[in-house]
């Protein structure tokens, strides 16, 4: 729910906290290691569109409160959705399926990631739909979708655009976590700090940005935009009527998440029959 108080935003599941020239937008479930359930998608898309339309703010930084950036989807709300509803939103995300509110802007301000703990799944795509990305030493990167039973395309479209390299398939394909430091060293993040010099590195990014015209910064952000957000639209075209997310596959792993045991993988598809081999 967002609720206004004196002119300014509030958010619940998001902190948004204007500064100078820079507005800081932070992930706010601590508790739940920022584990992205319909609200707070709801609300990040919205504190998006509220800093690309004030015309005072010109980069926005976004963080997680807490242990980590985020932790992923909320497995207990997207995840174990019933079939039938399921079926009826065409996915976890339900009317929600948009995701990624930044691609949809008009103003084209650019935003930095700053990420600490775990960036895993949604978090994982978040940053990397950012324009620039901080990352804290240590922290580790996923992509989860492929272990969920879901296509992870989007996902491998940013790495491999941020990358331009084999590594984009093989954390597509196994799903395996990896760091910040290998991140850096793919290209997919521009800096790796200590954790305790995030926010001011972050900010000294964003310090660099403002000495430029801000017109022509936006008609770059526009043009890096398009062409990855063009990419990931192609790759939708080729998996969203799979309808992975009524597989057996998909309702074991959520199953299993919630249960902590290991998933039993069956490879069968929304009709119950098995994918060719």
């Amino acid at each position: 729910m967002t609720t206004r108080d004196n002119g300014a935003t509030k958010f619940e599941t998001v902190r948004y906290e204007p500064k100078g020239a820079i507005c800081h937008i932070v992930l706010n479930r601590p508790e739940k290691l920022n584990a992205a359930n319909d609200q707070l998608v709801e609300e990040v898309n919205d504190a998006f569109f509220e800093f690309d339309a004030d015309p005072e703010l010109k980069v926005a930084i976004v963080s997680g409160a807490g242990r980590a950036f985020c932790s992923g989807a909320d497995v207990r709300q997207r995840q174990l959705r019933t079939r039938e509803e399921l079926k009826r939103l065409g996915g976890p995300a339900g009317r929600r399926s948009r995701e990624n509110g930044l691609a949809d802007a008009v103003n084209w301000k650019p935003v930095i990631a700053a990420v600490h703990g775990y960036a895993l799944g949604l978090g994982y795509s978040l940053s990397q739909s950012c324009d620039l990305v901080v990352a804290a030493a240590g922290t580790k990167f996923q992509i989860r979708e492929v272990q969920r039973g879901l296509a992870s395309g989007q996902h491998w479209v940013a790495t491999w655009f941020w990358t331009g390299s084999r590594f984009a398939n093989e954390v597509a394909l196994t799903g395996r976590m990896f760091t910040a430091e290998e991140a850096h060293q793919h290209g997919m993040v521009n800096r790796v700090v200590p954790g305790a010099e995030l926010i001011s590195a972050a900010e000294a990014l964003a310090a660099e940005i403002l000495e430029n015209p801000p017109l022509s910064v936006r008609a770059n952000v526009r043009v890096m935009r398009w062409f990855v957000n063009e990419m990931q639209r192609q790759s939708r075209y080729y998996t969203q009527g799979l309808g992975l997310h009524l597989s057996e596959d998909f309702q074991e792993s959520a199953r299993a998440f919630i249960e902590k045991r290991k998933p039993a993988f069956k490879g069968r598809s929304r009709a119950g029959h098995r994918w060719r081999t």
